[in-house]
């Protein structure tokens, strides 16, 4: 009986192995459960090249966490999976965020939500420009960057900190000669990832178009800060930059370019914020008679068609809902004969994010000076319709270059706009929680309106490895998104 017992043990224990063995191995960090590849890419030297998008900017400021959770960052740590190795980033000095220069603040702290609106992090920066950083380094976001500066020899030089040079890239450039691309380029990396391009347009933008749209002219020296790069000066650059990251046979992913217009910095403010009652708003009615009176008088004269008096004829009305009044360098001038270039805003502009605190306001504590109602909102607060065609031209330029040039190189593509575009026309859902671009609350936007949140990193990040895995036949399964915070708190402690 012992003996029976023995054996029957024994053939348990057998049985028990053999169904252990016969079990398939499903690894959680893939797609589809089998073993976790890198395809036909090598991933030992990744280098990101880029602007604040890249670099992690997050709430209008650069700071460690937000660093560590750039979507370079996230992508590395899944390329270390699959033999990735080291992802040398240039962390600023602490999450306060801010530069110094001299000691002198150049840049303020983050922003949190304190509640009920936005507030500047409390406390000075400690990131001192001055003190460079040995590299070199993984991450080569530079926020503020346009194409163009990754070219320029300039650009980390001190010397030229507040005119040429890029208070940022002064941190941890390899020398006062080098450039974004050459110390890319000397690390060799095996692959790479390169978003470039949101700067060329977004300056001209966020200052609601007192930049100049260069294009036609082919001379980025003499473009300002706010200006908008000719297309074919993009498409050039880029072009270049791609051949110096391949001449070695690295491969890589490239992004194109979101239209700056869907993002919160311009979609969270109506155009029609304005609550009047009745005799407020005949007072106002009686203030702009005097222009009314002019634009019909331009128009008897033949200096204005009919529609533009239309267009540009202000009259308020008792409502929650009127329209700021703005000034529109587009409209005829008539300066001349002493009639400003006023209308009333449409839902085909844009009115900037600082601007939620700004209209309303009166000019010297004048109860008759409102700004956005008897006093026009200048230019600066106001992306025109005018104005947004020319953002959205110059964009759809350079998108093409960019696909055009991702696949006569044979790189994974990332199609931003259209991912950005689903996230401002209501949302994307993954891991059970819903990405939007509502401003503080929509989890995809940090809270200066233009950077995304933690939570926006990881996803862009897992659309980066989505086209990696069709390009190159890996398998990456992404980050959960919904691990991912959606604001950062004042204090570090409980980040």
């Amino acid at each position: 009986m012992i003996k029976n017992f023995k054996w029957l043990l024994l053939v348990s224990l057998t049985f028990v192995a053999c169904n252990s063995d016969d079990e398939p191995f499903v690894d959680p960090n893939s797609t589809d459960g089998t073993p976790l590849t890198a395809g036909s890419a090598d991933f030992s030297k990744y280098v990101a090249l880029g602007n604040s998008l890249t670099a992690g900017y997050a709430d209008n400021a650069l700071f460690i966490a937000g660093q560590q959770g750039s979507y370079p960052s996230i992508l590395a740590s899944q390329f270390a999976l699959v033999g990735g190795g080291e992802f040398k980033i240039p962390f600023m000095a602490d999450n306060t965020g801010g530069l110094l220069l001299g000691g002198t603040p150049i840049a303020g702290t983050r922003l949190y939500f304190n509640g009920s609106a936005p507030a500047s992090v409390p406390g000075v920066p400690t990131t001192e420009v001055t003190n460079v950083l040995s590299g070199p380094f993984n991450n080569m976001g530079v926020p503020g960057a346009k194409s163009f500066h990754l070219l320029s020899t300039s650009y980390g030089n001190p010397a030229g900190i507040g005119s040429y040079a890029n208070p940022y890239f002064v941190r941890f450039a390899s020398s006062s000669s080098a450039s974004v691309i050459g110390d890319a380029v000397a690390q060799s990396p095996t692959f790479f990832s390169l978003w470039i391009g949101n700067n060329d347009v977004l300056a001209y933008a966020t200052s609601g178009g007192t930049g100049v749209n260069q294009t036609g002219n082919l001379n980025p020296a003499t473009y300002g800060a706010n200006d908008i790069t000719d297309p074919n000066v993009f498409a050039s650059v880029y072009s270049g930059l791609v051949d110096q990251l391949t001449a070695n046979g690295a491969k890589g992913v490239v992004a194109n370019l979101p239209y700056v217009t869907t993002i919160p910095y311009f979609t969270t403010v109506p155009y029609n914020p304005v609550p009047l009652d009745a005799t407020t708003a005949a007072q106002l009615n009686a203030g702009y008679a005097a222009y009314n009176n002019g634009l019909l008088f331009a128009q008897s004269n033949g200096l204005l068609s009919a529609a533009e008096v239309a267009r540009r004829t202000i009259s308020f009305s008792a409502s929650s809902t009127n329209p700021v009044v703005i000034v529109d360098s587009y409209l005829t001038n008539l300066s001349g004969f002493g009639i400003p270039s006023y209308r009333m805003a449409t839902n085909e502009d844009l009115i900037v994010l600082p601007a939620r605190t700004f209209i309303g306001t009166t000019v010297g504590g004048n109860p008759a000076q409102v700004n956005g109602v008897s006093v026009p909102l200048a230019d600066s607060w106001v992306l025109s319709k005018d104005e947004i065609q020319e953002v959205r031209v110059a964009t759809d330029a350079y998108n093409s270059a960019i696909e055009s040039i991702a696949q006569t190189k044979g790189l994974a593509f990332v199609n931003a706009n259209a991912l950005q575009t689903q996230i401002a026309l209501g949302g994307i859902a993954a891991n059970n929680v819903n990405v939007t671009s509502a401003y503080v609350t929509g989890g995809g936007f940090s809270l200066d309106g233009v950077h995304p949140s933690p939570r926006g990193y990881a996803l862009i990040a897992n659309k980066f490895l989505e086209a990696i895995n069709e390009t190159y036949g890996s398998n990456f399964k992404g980050v959960n998104i919904g691990l991912y915070r959606i604001l950062y708190p004042m204090d570090p402690a409980n980040f």
